[in-house]
Order: C-alpha cells, then structure tokens, then sequence
C-alpha cells in the first residue's frame, strides 16, 4: 500500500469517513494526476502530494454526510474540487462541475476518462451562463460571498434545493447581509485532520 493510501486512510478513520477501497484507490489515482498535470498547469497552489491529501481530498469528503440529492453541481470547481472525490464517494449521484477555466476543466475531463466516472459531466463556461435543469444542490469551495455566490447560482438550483458554501472562518458579516429571500438552515463545523485553518459548512436555501 503505498504512503499516499495510508495518509487519506488514516484520515478518513479520524473523520469517519468510510469508503470502499475501489474508492480509495480511485481517490489516489485523482490525487496522482493532480500531482502530474499540476508540474505544468498549475491548478492548484498546494505543491506538496501530503497537503494535497489533507487541504484537497479530505477537505472535499469533509461535507459528504451533508450531500443529498440525485443531482449535485460543483461551482468553480477549479481542479474538481470537492466535486471529483464528492462523484468518486457517492456513485448513486450524478456530479456536475463547471469552471470558466479551460486547462482546469480539461484536466477534469481526462480525470473522468481514466477513471471511468461515468457520473460525472465536465462543464467550461461561465457559471452565470450556464442554463442546465436545476440541480438539488449547488456547492462551492472557497469560490465567492455568500451573496455573490446566491446571485450567480439561483437558477442552478431547484426550487426546493440547497446551497453548500464551504467557508474557511464564520462569515458572520457576510450571513448578517444575506439576500432577501434566502435564509441559513444550518452550519456544521468542519474538522480536517492536517488542516490548521477553520473550516465551516454553511447550507442555504430559499425562504
């Protein structure tokens, strides 16, 4: 079993998270392709294969209890994340993801076709521009204010859907102003084994 295995095993088992090992394995085929394409594209800022595993892989996994929904969408995905380990752990959903950046997505793509993630969909484009039918959850990473984040996604999410803004420290200011019409259903405090920085949770929906 190689390092990279027993680092993401170790921390699932603090997190309690738990996969299968196809999943695992999945999981660090993803994690070797990033540390590939990354030497010449540079699509993430985390150089190091161990930050990698804590600050990319299990920050993603840390909100799998809080997916629900047949059909989830992945907001400026960046590299896939959380959205390629979220369609990697969760096979019974189908995984959208989108981001405005063509070497990104193009990355994303060659990921679905290696691994054979047949419920994944790869979009380029804008996500303001993006008209598919709506989706039960729409989740972001570090990709906006809440605010922000409501104005270009409404259309993407079912009525009755939700919105998974994965944040860093409490935005308290940014939940004092929140739009009209939407309100904060509940927030979960994130612990990522590795991860010095605070991470939130914070799930949104329609009022």
């Amino acid at each position: 079993m190689s390092n990279y295995r027993q680092q993401l095993d170790s921390l699932l088992a603090q997190m309690g998270i738990v996969i299968s090992d196809a999943q695992a394995d999945q999981l660090i085929a993803y994690l070797e392709l990033l540390i590939k394409w990354n030497k010449a594209y540079n699509l993430t800022a985390v150089r190091s294969p161990e930050a990698m595993i804590s600050r990319h892989l299990a920050d993603s996994l840390s909100i799998l209890a809080h997916v629900s929904g047949e059909r989830i969408i992945d907001v400026g995905s960046g590299p896939g994340l959380p959205g390629i380990p979220l369609a990697i752990c969760k096979p019974e959903c189908d995984v959208t993801t989108i981001d405005s950046n063509g070497k990104k997505t193009r990355f994303q793509q060659q990921v679905k076709t290696e691994l054979g993630l047949d419920n994944l969909t790869v979009v380029q484009g804008r996500v303001e521009a993006y008209q598919p039918v709506p989706f039960d959850a729409v989740i972001s990473r570090a990709f906006a204010s809440l605010n922000d984040m409501l104005d270009w996604t409404t259309h993407l999410c079912a009525d009755k859907g939700i919105f998974l803004a994965m944040k860093g420290l409490y935005p308290e200011q940014e939940i004092s102003t929140l739009r009209e019409g939407f309100s904060l259903q509940s927030t979960h405090v994130l612990t990522v084994p590795g991860c010095d920085a605070e991470r939130h949770l914070l799930i949104l929906g329609r009022a």
